[in-house]
């Protein structure tokens, strides 16, 4: 048995459920994985396993879920934790993802993107707690990993004068954004991180997952992350509606708001752009670059907006993702370190 083995069989008796049996649930694009225990009466709860020699750290999980469950919201609870291994023991709040109920009930994709987005106001309306803050600073170089890995992996090189053209150009267009009054922000706001628990009620109907990286920023941020999503096509009808309903609530311009909310969605996926393809690269998960057509359709449509016109050229030199262009960098899945 390993040390982490050892140490994860020591948390479980611990915690009081050594009977219990083991079945895998769900890895992540991080290094954290997840498990079902399942106690012989039938109980159920969630170990979360994040070892902290792979850079994963499991307080902020903790510290989010607090704040986000103080809220009514529907976090799961903490049951048992030990920080120093990495090791969190979770309420388990079932498998009924938003994308698997969409796909088994068509009918509920709108009652379920109303209670996403409720989460949203309700969240919004809170003060956040004291986190990192997701500005223009922030957000450019990782727009820019659009550039270190898709280009690079795309054309075999960096186009580097480009690069800091673009940065130079994105950061001013989002740095008036950074004056907007700024909310908690869980940055994976999407149909596969959320969970459909009908028999709660009002926005407690909605289970969180995947918040631990979460900062304060944008009211759109959220809101553009679940509606443009980089896993499954959210009808155009349904994406406004949602707008609407979000600034309806919350008083917020709408004129304003549908600026940042094409800015930040540009942002988003071309970051993702380049997450995606450093998964496949750096890290051999080379189903990630199946993904890549549906964000680069979220880029065209967010510099389709006139306040984006002036960043059309300074993407010019990323390639559309054009059969191949996708075996190119598929082709080099685990080979730079």
């Amino acid at each position: 048995m390993t040390d982490r083995a050892g140490h994860m069989a020591d948390f479980i008796a611990k915690a009081g459920w050594q009977s219990a049996r083991r079945t895998t649930v769900a890895g992540d694009a991080s290094n954290r994985r997840y498990d079902r225990l399942t106690e012989p009466e039938g109980g159920t709860a969630i170990l979360m396993d994040a070892p902290p020699d792979k850079g994963e750290d499991v307080r902020p999980f903790v510290r989010i879920a607090t704040f986000l469950r103080a809220q009514g919201l529907s976090a799961p609870a903490i049951l048992a934790q030990d920080e120093a291994h990495g090791f969190l023991l979770l309420e388990d709040l079932g498998d009924d993802l938003f994308a698997r109920v969409v796909q088994r009930e068509p009918a509920l994709e709108l009652p379920l993107y109303q209670a996403a987005t409720d989460v949203l106001i309700r969240l919004h309306s809170a003060r956040p707690p004291a986190l990192a803050t997701y500005d223009a600073d922030t957000m450019t170089p990782l727009a820019a990993l659009a550039f270190d890995w898709y280009q690079a992996g795309a054309t075999g090189v960096t186009n580097h004068a480009a690069k800091s053209r673009f940065s130079a150009g994105f950061r001013a267009a989002l740095a008036p954004l950074d004056g907007a009054s700024p909310v908690l922000i869980q940055r994976d706001y999407h149909a596969e991180n959320l969970l459909w628990l009908p028999d709660r009620d009002g926005t407690a109907r909605v289970g969180l997952l995947d918040f631990q990286d979460a900062m304060a920023g944008h009211p759109a941020y959220d809101l553009v992350s679940i509606l443009q999503d980089a896993r499954r096509d959210v009808p155009a009808d349904i994406e406004a509606q949602m707008i609407a309903r979000y600034t309806d609530a919350t008083g917020l311009d709408l004129t304003e708001f549908t600026r940042a909310y094409a800015l930040l969605g540009l942002q988003r996926n071309l970051r993702i752009l380049g997450v995606f393809a450093r998964l496949c690269i750096r890290d051999g998960k080379a189903h990630y670059v199946d993904l890549i057509p549906r964000v680069w359709g979220h880029i065209q449509t967010n510099l389709n907006h006139p306040d984006a016109a002036p960043l059309v050229d300074l993407l010019a030199g990323l390639p559309a993702p054009d059969a191949e262009t996708l075996s190119r960098i598929k082709s080099q899945c685990a080979k730079q370190p």
